[in-house]
């Protein structure tokens, strides 16, 4: 196995989260910052509301989440931008709905307000992933708005230090590279507060180390750091 500083492995520092593990796809870790969320998706069917909005900020992991309870209840899914009317009666057959990233540039108000109308109908449920809440979309359709205001909400906070410093060291052992717990503490520190940041950060890293044949230590990570800001 690769190794950092010490060669000691770092692995043990995420054992302690609670993992959703998806076949396919990189294990979710369950902090507080997405426990809210992550008892919605445990939760299906069993929803207070047919139509549930997760909420939270670029790479915090709410796409992650939604896939997973996607590939769960065998959802169908479309990105709000590419609704339109006639999509409506083949996303309710499948029995649940999945919207990605709404409202989008241009939502199809009318479109959506269908959707929901036909999802309450026929027994469905529907998940909605966006970076706003309901509230902030400006919607000028008041029918839409109601069923908006009527939805129930959860929000997924930007990741917090134990969520990236448990994705930095999955990312690393992925590689097979025992991150020293320095070279984590570092790169914590000093980057992005997202998920998506840790993995091109990670990415980069393993890719410069096999490039010039070098260590992952501190002051490697330090330079590449340095010179992806400049």
């Amino acid at each position: 196995m690769r190794t950092g500083l010490s060669g000691r492995s770092a692995y043990q520092l995420a054992l302690d989260l609670p993992v959703r593990s998806l076949v396919g796809r990189e294990d979710f870790f369950v902090t507080s910052a997405n426990e809210a969320a992550v008892r919605l998706v445990d939760a299906w069917p069993q929803w207070t509301s047919p139509v549930q909005v997760v909420v939270g900020p670029a790479g915090a992991g709410k796409s992650h989440l939604a896939n997973i309870w996607q590939t769960k209840v065998e959802a169908s899914v479309l990105d709000a931008a590419l609704l339109g009317e006639d999509d409506v009666p083949g996303l309710v057959s499948a029995g649940a709905v999945l919207i990605e990233d709404a409202p989008g540039e241009a939502l199809n108000e009318t479109a959506m307000f269908h959707l929901i109308n036909m999802v309450r109908e026929h027994g469905a449920t529907m998940l909605v992933t966006s970076r706003q809440f309901p509230a902030h979309w400006n919607v000028g359709l008041p029918d839409l708005d109601s069923r908006l205001r009527a939805a129930g909400v959860v929000e997924i906070e930007a990741a917090d230090d134990v969520l990236l410093r448990a994705v930095l060291v999955k990312l690393f052992a992925d590689r097979q590279i025992a991150a020293d717990e320095a070279v984590i503490s570092y790169m914590l520190n000093r980057m992005e507060r997202s998920l998506d940041a840790a993995r091109s950060l990670v990415s980069r890293v393993d890719r410069q180390a096999l490039a010039e044949n070098a260590r992952i230590t501190r002051p490697f990570v330090a330079k590449i750091m340095t010179e992806a800001r400049e």
